[in-house]
């Protein structure tokens, strides 16, 4: 999970909206278009980086296909500190 991280936030464009996303859905779950709206993102942007995301198992999606609930896994709570470690030196 480490190294997926470190690619995700720092090796790849976008790594910027994907902390945006994993902080946003820390506070609380959402689907993808209250996401867009939340982080004044496009919804196509927010689709493809939750896909990343989530093949990455850093998210996963509860509920139907429609309007689905996207949550912090439990494998991204337990390299937390990883994540925060990053955003540090990202800024």
């Amino acid at each position: 999970m480490e190294k997926a991280l470190w690619y995700l936030l720092t090796a790849t464009r976008g790594g910027q909206n994907r902390a945006r996303i994993i902080r946003a859905l820390s506070d609380q779950p959402m689907n993808a278009n209250e996401l867009a709206n939340h982080l004044d993102l496009g919804y196509k942007t927010i689709r493809h980086h939750l896909e990343m995301l989530e093949d990455h198992d850093v998210v996963e999606a509860g509920g139907g296909d429609y309007a689905k609930l996207y949550f912090i896994t439990e494998e991204f709570e337990r390299h937390r500190d990883t994540f925060e470690t990053i955003l540090e030196r990202m800024d």
